[in-house]
């Protein structure tokens, strides 16, 4: 709030960042407004909401023949891009929330410590993969 860089500036940003990423808006998204804030926004879906928030465009697939093209042409997994979503992919998903929940709050007394962070980030990355491997094994 002081215009000074410090730690708990910095995590708030990325708390802030998180949350544009995983939903798709920006903190300055004309759907946040009349004191609506993106913070407030997650706060309000969480848990049990947290598929209404999720930017859909999570889940497209790209083609493997096409990762390497220019194109950006898409594929949704079925009509609706939530229907293969595993409880442990919303369970990852919670979990990110909550990191950019804790690290955007008010107050940089209650902000998440960076170390926390980098563990806790690690530690969903490290489910997500797991749960995409036995996805892919089932399939196989």
């Amino acid at each position: 709030m002081g215009g000074q860089v410090s730690t708990p500036g910095d995590i708030y940003s990325y708390g802030i960042l998180l949350l544009e990423m995983f939903i798709g808006k920006g903190p300055i998204d004309e759907i946040f407004k009349d004191g609506l804030s993106i913070h407030k926004f997650t706060a309000m879906a969480l848990p049990k909401h947290v598929m209404d928030i999720v930017d859909p465009s999570m889940f497209f697939v790209e083609d493997e023949e096409d990762v390497y093209d220019d194109i950006e042409e898409r594929t949704i997994i079925e009509e609706d891009p939530y229907v293969n979503v595993s409880s442990r992919i919303k369970e990852c998903l919670i979990f990110v929330f909550q990191i950019g929940l804790l690290c955007s709050k008010t107050s940089p007394d209650e902000r998440m410590p960076t170390n926390v962070v980098v563990s806790e980030i690690t530690a969903i990355r490290d489910t997500f993969l797991k749960s995409q491997k036995k996805n892919r094994r089932r399939m196989n």
